[in-house]
Order: C-alpha cells, then structure tokens, then sequence
C-alpha cells in the first residue's frame, strides 16, 4: 500500500483523537507543578503522547512544556513542530467550541484549524509512514507544544533543557505554498491611573480577549444621574448601544473578529467603544486619555495615526491590532499586537511606540518577536515545494505573513500548511473548522515531507 493510500485509511482514527482533544479546552491558565500552563494543556498534551505511545512510538514528555515522540534511526532529525494550546473560544459560535462536532463533511471545534487537527494529522502521517516501510536516513520527530499562542516560551525551555535541534523541519500552522518570511511581532503593554472629575465617570471598560485576536465586543458601564443618562441614551454612534442603567449607562460596541496579524480583515470593537466615549461629556484626565487613544488608535489597523506605519513589497504593511483593553474608575491597561514588515527592525518602530505612549502617561513594556526571513532557493524551501507540487499540481513560490509561528523559535524550520491558497481563514474565529477531505490531504503533504527530509 502506498503512503498516500496508508494515509486515508487512518482517517477514522485520526477523527476520532482529534474530536478527543478539542473536547480539552487547552486554553493558557493557572501554573501547577507539572503543568506550566495550565492543567488543560497538560492534559491535551499527555493525551497526545498516549496516542503516540499506543503506536509504538518513542516518546518524552519535557515537564510538562513540550512533548515529543519518534520514529527512525540516524544521527540527524527532522522535524514537525505543531502546537496544541488554543486562544479562548470567546462568543458568536453555533457549534460548541470544546465539541469536535462533525457536519457536512466539516471537523468544528477550536483548534480545528489552529493547530490540534494539523499537529494531529502529523501524529497519524508517521504512523503511515513507518507502516510505508520506506527506508529513511534521518529520525523524524514531532514535537508538540503548549505555549504558542502565548509566547512559545514552551520551545524555548526545550531548547534549554537540552532538546535536540533538526537539521531541517516545518510548523503545520500557517498557509500553503510555504511561509518563507515572518513579520517581527511586538506586544505593546501600556497602563496608566487617572482620577475623575465631573458629572459623568467611567465605572469599568473590558474587550477583547487575546491581543492577537481583533475583539468583536467591547462593553462601558458609566455613572451618572438619571437626567444625563437619558439624554446620552439619545446619541447614535455606528454599531454601539446605549442602554440607561439604576446607575447610569451601559455602552456596548460590537465589531468582527479576525486573526490580529490581518487587523484589517475584522472591525474593532475597541476602538469603535473609545471613539463614540470621545464624545461624551467626560472631563479631566480620563477626557484627554479617550482623546488620545481616539486618535492615535482608534479603529487603525496600519499604525498610521500612531507614527509607525511602515510597508515594503515582500510582506506588506505593518499591522496594528489594538486586542485588549481593561479598566475600573482609576486606572486602565491596553495590549496592543503590532507586527513590522521583514526588510525593517524593532528599531523602525518600536522606540517610537514607546515615546509616544510614554509622553502620554503611560508604563510601557514590550515583548518582542524577531521576523524571519529565509531565502527561497534555501534547500528547505525548495524541498517543501517539491512536495507541495507533487500533491497538489501547482508550482507555489514562497509567500510572506503576519503572523507569527513557531518557525521564530526553532532553528531551521518554516511554516508549511495547513491552509490552502484561496481557503476561508478560520483560526481565532467562531466556528472553527476544518473540512475533513483537506485534513486527510494535509496528513498527505505532511507525510511527503517527513519523508523528504529524511529520506
């Protein structure tokens, strides 16, 4: 049976473990001993590595960060690194996020797509490929994470403890053909008090729930008399609602999600909720705070009216996703994901987000990312084309994102899968899913591949 053919004929299998795990709602929480990240992502990791064990693979679990399992012998590795940890489901769903629920030809659940169902798909491409017999020079090795889509501090402590490098390998969690270059990815955190005065005050402010995610809700609730409440009620602002309280007011700002690296694909509640407070009749500092974060975010999904857009033709514009933003009646904290174009640096942006929000107030601490760029005639690409053309027909040439994968954190690896050109995005979004014939054909790619590399 050729590998292809061993590839479909698990496909009942590899349902039923992913529909398993995405009923493991591995969102990032509380540290336990044991568990970094939280017990959810423990245990989708441990039920991934009982998987690997019952098909006879060798397998380590590296405390709880990271696990790996193995097939093949040689003194060099290749690898896939795939994640199992997801962003929270937040709201809009029609199917339930943590169910696995299969219609019409479709896997829903989070983490479908991004990346239990590709990091799955893999587990069950070497099982194949070992059934294939075909021989193999290399070990290959599928690591599985549980800290990406918070940080990837999960491949930095594999690094640390002694894990093994590949000679070559990819991440399943970007797009088709290959992902050769990566914007470099800054988390801006800015907080500051204030104090009120006047008739109107802010009580609390919430939205958003992932700085890499474009929030789609975002809620006030304000303190007034009745008087002013009433005549607030009045005012229209687009897709935000005013609802009098015993209190005062609640103003609530809808919007669209989308992944934060294409901020332009969604609407942000956030900054729609900020622009209609603007013209409230608020005084003092919080006054001018609305004011500025008005202005210089707002709904600006390119960093233009912050001074930081930058553009070049590999990658495209900078992104600007203003993801999270909290606050009670003294003090606020926002998050804001900006990711520069491959051909600049931190040094292009970076200093200048600092000052400005500094300027205005603000405590600011940035997490930064470094791009990846790696040229397209690199054996590793054009390896990964080769497969890439051998399943789907098609010459690829090697594209450029925004988003950010594990390929920043592990030498000699890029993104590679599992969206296809011209394929609705669904990561980080309700509903969720993958459709289960383009499952089966990434478990197809994946297995080419692994074979590739180490063959």
């Amino acid at each position: 049976m050729d590998l292809n053919t061993l590839v479909l004929s698990k496909q009942g299998r590899l349902l039923a473990c992913l529909q398993e795990n995405i009923r493991i709602p591995s969102v990032e929480g509380p540290a336990e001993e044991g568990a970094p990240y939280g017990i959810h992502c423990r245990c989708s990791l441990d039920h991934v590595l009982a998987a690997a064990d019952a098909m006879g693979f060798k397998t380590c679990n590296v405390d709880g960060h990271v696990g790996w399992c193995e097939y093949g012998e040689g003194d060099e590795m290749v690898a896939v690194l795939g994640h199992l940890d997801v962003v929270p489901a937040g709201d809009g769903w029609s199917f339930d996020p943590w169910g696995g629920e299969i219609k019409d030809g479709k896997i829903f659940g989070r983490g479908t797509m991004d990346d239990k169902g590709p990091s799955i798909a893999a587990l069950f491409a070497l099982e194949a490929l070992r059934d294939s017999g075909l021989p193999l020079k290399r070990r290959v090795r599928l690591i599985f994470g549980c800290n990406e889509e918070t940080g990837a501090t999960d491949v930095h402590y594999y690094l640390e403890h002694g894990g093994e490098v590949p000679v070559m390998g990819f991440t399943p969690d970007a797009e088709y053909p290959i992902i050769n270059g990566e914007k470099g990815i800054i988390n801006g955190y800015c907080s500051r008090s204030f104090t009120q005065t006047g008739d109107l005050k802010l009580v609390s402010l919430k939205g958003g729930i992932a700085s890499n995610v474009v929030p789609e809700y975002a809620k006030a609730e304000l303190a007034c008399n009745a008087e002013l409440a009433a005549r607030l009620a009045e005012k229209s602002f687009e897709k935000v609602t005013f609802t009098v309280t015993d209190t005062g007011l609640t103003v609530e700002a809808f919007g669209e999600n989308a992944h934060g690296s294409l901020p332009w694909l969604g609407e942000n509640a956030i900054g729609r909720l900020v622009l209609a407070l603007k013209e409230l009749p608020f005084e003092g500092e919080l006054a001018g705070i609305l004011s500025f974060l008005a202005e210089k975010l707002g709904m600006d999904t390119v960093g233009k009216a912050a001074g930081i857009h930058l553009h070049d033709e590999i990658s495209g514009d900078l992104s600007f996703n203003w993801g999270v933003m909290t606050a009670d009646e003294h003090h606020l904290e926002l998050v804001i994901n900006y990711r520069y174009p491959v051909t600049f640096d931190y040094a292009d942006c970076g200093p200048a987000f600092q000052t400005l929000f500094e300027a205005n107030g603000f405590t600011v601490r940035q997490v930064h990312k470094e791009k990846l760029y790696i040229p397209a005639d690199s054996d590793l690409v054009k390896t990964l084309l080769k497969v890439y053309k051998e399943h789907t027909g098609i010459d690829g040439k090697p594209i450029c994102i925004g988003g950010g994968t594990y390929a920043k954190c592990l030498p000699n690896i890029l993104a590679f899968g599992p969206i296809f050109p011209g394929d609705e995005a669904r990561e980080h979004k309700p509903d969720e899913f993958m459709e289960i014939p383009k499952l089966m054909k990434n478990a197809q790619i994946i297995a080419g591949a692994m074979y590739e590399m180490a063959k």
